[in-house]
């Protein structure tokens, strides 16, 4: 099944026709439609699999946008994720001047990196991920009895799309849910600025948090992971109070921050969709094929980012020694080499083989626990609301960005 014909013809709502063919694009910039690549990276799709970017401050990088060479590259060791270093690529201004600060998991090499994932991979298993569908369930069902007593209309970001990985990212670590709109604006300001000063408190508001909470853990423990990594062993024992906080800061901030933007942007989509969507509802296609299309076709975090270690011979060309690597990934998921007719919303392919969660050691640890979220909250708003449509033009609903994760602002709907 592919995309839906009943679309309203206005440009910016439809993948674009290419324009003329540039050596550099400058990355990133705002997509036109919130579910396709921008318009001006036309062009690197036909210098694929690797072209070449201009960033925010006039340097340049490579840039990868083809799928085989993606999966090659995201899993060789010449590419480094030390976002410390100097020379590793800064896709915005605030990005670049909070350089020197350290992320835990996406941002460190082998051996670290091995070391800190050994420790946390035990919580994120597919066992571990299966047992907690239950509450995850419970919390979607939850906020949809909220939603139906209030009525339509409703602003889907806030009653549904963002509480729901909020709440379950809370239960899963041990962190008070009462603090959510705490750490939710500290998490929007960490990922969207505007300025570096705003991350940079944002960070430090954030951690100072994370640390009282752990301190009170070590104290009077409770049944959360971060509870357990308190007292789990690595290979230099448990995680002292710095690390303990590294990890807290990672988890839940990317625990709630893409699934809520790929709940939003879901079904935004779905509903752009009616041919794909009547699919859904009618059980012609589950919801598992729906999300893996799903990830591949909005690719939420476009950008990763590497570093060459040692001067690298790639498809013709050299990627010297201190060159940034870009790994476009709204452009990846939709190379027609892995995905024909890529550019189409299609429940018969197989897309598990997308590269929305990255690829390589430092794919994504929590992508159980993303895909159960999604799974369980699109197939139940959509079973309980089979009436669920946009209450704004869909041209007037604002979406965010192309310098941080992709999603709606907000999203209006009725039943």
């Amino acid at each position: 099944m592919t995309e839906s014909t009943t679309e309203p013809a206005r440009q910016d709502l439809h993948h674009p026709h290419p324009p003329t063919l540039t050596t550099e694009v400058s990355f990133p910039q705002d997509r036109g439609c919130p579910y396709h690549p921008p318009t001006a990276y036309a062009p690197l799709r036909e210098t694929a699999p690797l072209g070449r970017i201009t960033l925010f401050d006039g340097t340049w990088a490579h840039v990868v946008t083809g799928h085989a060479l993606a999966r090659r590259l995201l899993a060789d060791p010449r590419l480094s994720s030390d976002r410390t270093r100097a020379d590793f690529p800064a896709t915005t201004e605030r990005l670049a001047k909070t350089r020197a600060r350290r992320v835990a998991l996406l941002g460190v090499d082998d051996p670290e990196h091995n070391a800190q994932r050994r420790l946390l991979i035990p919580s994120f298993s597919v066992k571990r991920i299966a047992a907690l569908r239950p509450r995850i369930q419970e919390t979607v069902d939850r906020l949809l009895d909220a939603m139906e007593r209030q009525g339509p209309p409703a602003e889907l970001v806030g009653a549904f799309a963002l509480p729901v990985p909020s709440m379950v990212i809370c239960s899963l670590l041990g962190v008070p849910y009462a603090d959510h709109e705490f750490f939710e604006e500290r998490s929007r300001r960490l990922l969207r600025g505007p300025a570096a000063a705003d991350v940079e408190q944002a960070r430090v508001e954030l951690e100072g948090y994370l640390g009282d909470l752990i301190d009170r853990k070590r104290r009077q423990p409770g049944d959360g992971l971060l509870d357990e990594l308190i007292h789990r062993d690595g290979p230099d024992g448990p995680p002292d109070r710095d690390q303990l906080i590294a990890y807290a800061v990672i988890l839940l901030i990317a625990g709630h921050e893409t699934t809520a933007n790929m709940i939003s942007l879901g079904t935004f989509t779905l509903l752009r969709h009616p041919g794909q969507l009547a699919a859904l509802r009618s059980g012609e296609t589950t919801t598992a094929v729906v999300v893996e299309e799903l990830l591949r076709y909005l690719s939420i975090a476009d950008g990763l980012l590497r570093v060459a270690n040692e001067d690298m011979e790639v498809e013709g060309r050299t990627i010297r020694a201190g060159e940034g690597v870009v790994f476009s990934t709204s452009l990846i998921n939709r190379d027609e080499g892995a995905f024909p007719g890529a550019d189409a919303l299609d429940w018969d392919r197989s897309a598990r083989h997308h590269l929305a969660f990255g690829f390589g050691i430092h794919q994504c640890l929590g992508q159980n626990l993303a895909r159960a979220e999604l799974d369980i909250a699109l197939r139940t708003l959509f079973g309980r609301l089979p009436g669920l449509r946009l209450a704004a033009p869909a041209e007037e609903i604002p979406f965010k960005p192309g310098d941080t994760i992709q999603g709606m602002l907000e999203l209006p709907v009725a039943w």
